[in-house]
């Protein structure tokens, strides 16, 4: 078993702040990260050890075929209390001495290409499922690692909305997913028991509940659109996802449809319908002071990633329930928002072999329970096989909720890109002041979103 041993950090500057850097089996120390603006939120997504700041991860010296060769895991970095619930679980991998670099989660995205792409690349990434990892497939720069997903692989008995999500267009296997979260819309059991309503099974009960709470005073849905213009995209997925289905909606994150399609138009029709449910004062809230309504019982519902549960007050957290969107269009697949973690290897990896098997031991039930424990974060697993025992009981139910769905999508970023997650903002922002300009809405929407296709 691999020991690390920590040295102090070096001198703090500007640009390296806090940064550290660790090798399990040698001598260094460091931290993983939130990688995204919801999962941050959450302590779901990728965490990891702090690496030394700019340029490149330095290789380690291996042969190129050798199963032993010491290998290196590139991450991000975030809090303390993660990193050092990751420290702890790759610290215990029985395989090669790994060394853990990590930097800043921007630094990080803008050199994930250069990590993939240089001619000694780290043998192990710590990235999200989603288009992202396809299109570096696509590029010939990710490792095959079908054979984890069949027979007696780690990843067999995963779900198959998992293994979609971490599959090639042509059916390949690129990534292992370990940690995953779902959103939902989020409400407060004593608020509904003592407005005398209960959660809604159908899209017009829905409608019907949010009638129902506005004639007593209650605005019946909260949001935090304010610095965090990216959560209006939130309700977009899901009507999307509802109205016309996870197959499409991915095609139009890839430009294969267009935003002025009469499937899109459909989907923001329904959009307008739910407009005056909202909080008035969503545009100067956050996504985090959201919850305040929600906490004050000002407020009914809010569709969110299950991290609200670090953004209320730790006596609400018990009070806290959650249903699923409703189903519009009962011809159309569930499908439910998971941004998914976890990890793909480089193609031109040192040490294939042991970059297989440091994937498949994250990917094992005791690590992924280890790390979930001791993070304490909102994130639950994507093996079956973790013990679930002493998980809470909305955990559970969320984690019941995704073995159930039949397709897993990520969120708008994550289907698509950072860049087009910027139109998506100017577009649905726009739309919730202006409505009925939605036509030239969709429209502007559209020439932006080919910018960024063509780029």
């Amino acid at each position: 078993m691999n020991q690390a041993s920590m040295n102090p950090a070096p001198a703090a500057t500007a640009a390296t702040a806090g940064i550290r850097r660790t090798v399990f089996g040698s001598s260094v120390v460091g931290r993983r990260s939130l990688l995204g603006a919801a999962a941050a939120l959450s302590g779901a997504a990728l965490t990891g050890c702090i690496g030394s700041g700019g340029g490149s991860p330095k290789p380690v010296a291996s042969g190129a075929k050798n199963a032993n060769a010491p290998l290196t895991l590139q991450i991000a970095f975030s809090e303390p209390k993660v990193r050092d619930a990751l420290l702890t679980v790759v610290k215990e991998f029985p395989g090669p001495k790994t060394t853990v670099n990590a930097v800043a989660s921007e630094q990080f995205r803008a050199q994930l290409s250069t990590y993939l792409t240089s001619a000694t690349p780290p043998d192990v990434i710590g990235w999200l499922a989603g288009s992202v990892a396809r299109d570096y497939a696509k590029q010939g720069l990710l490792l095959d690692v079908s054979d984890m997903w069949t027979g007696d692989g780690v990843c067999a008995n995963f779900s198959p909305a998992l293994k979609a999500l971490s599959s090639t267009e042509d059916g390949k296997q690129i990534f292992i997913p370990t940690s995953y979260y779902w959103w939902s819309i989020f409400y407060r059991k004593s608020a509904f028991k003592g407005w005398g309503v209960e959660p809604p099974t159908t899209w017009d009960d829905f409608i019907k509940l949010c009638n129902t709470l506005k004639k007593k005073g209650i605005n019946p849905l909260t949001n935090g659109i304010g610095s965090t213009p990216w959560m209006a995209s939130g309700w977009f997925d899901y009507l999307n996802l509802r109205i016309n289905g996870a197959p499409y909606h991915r095609e139009l994150l890839a430009g294969e449809h267009s935003f002025t399609d009469p499937q899109v138009v459909k989907v923001m029709q329904e959009y307008k319908r739910i407009l005056p449910y909202f909080d008035p004062n969503m545009t100067s809230y956050d996504n985090q002071t959201a919850v305040t309504p929600l906490v004050q019982k000002k407020a009914a519902m809010f569709l969110t990633g299950s991290f609200i549960s670090t953004a209320v007050p730790k006596s609400v957290v018990d009070d806290l329930d959650f249903f699923s969107v409703p189903t519009i269009d009962p011809s159309i697949a569930s499908a439910e928002e998971a941004p998914t973690d976890g990890y793909m290897a480089s193609a031109k990896a040192p040490n294939p072999t042991g970059a297989k098997e440091l994937m498949a031991y994250l990917a094992k039930p005791d690590p992924q329970q280890k790390y979930i424990e001791l993070s304490a974060s909102a994130t639950i697993p994507t093996s079956p096989d973790v013990d679930t025992s002493n998980f809470s009981p909305m955990v559970k139910k969320g984690l019941a909720l995704l073995d159930k769905t039949k397709e897993i999508t990520q969120f708008f970023n994550r289907d698509s890109s950072d860049e087009l997650q910027l139109t998506a903002d100017k577009a649905l922002t726009r739309f919730i002041d202006h409505p009925d300009e939605l036509t030239s809405i969709l429209k502007d929407w559209q020439k932006s979103a080919e910018k960024v296709w063509k780029s």
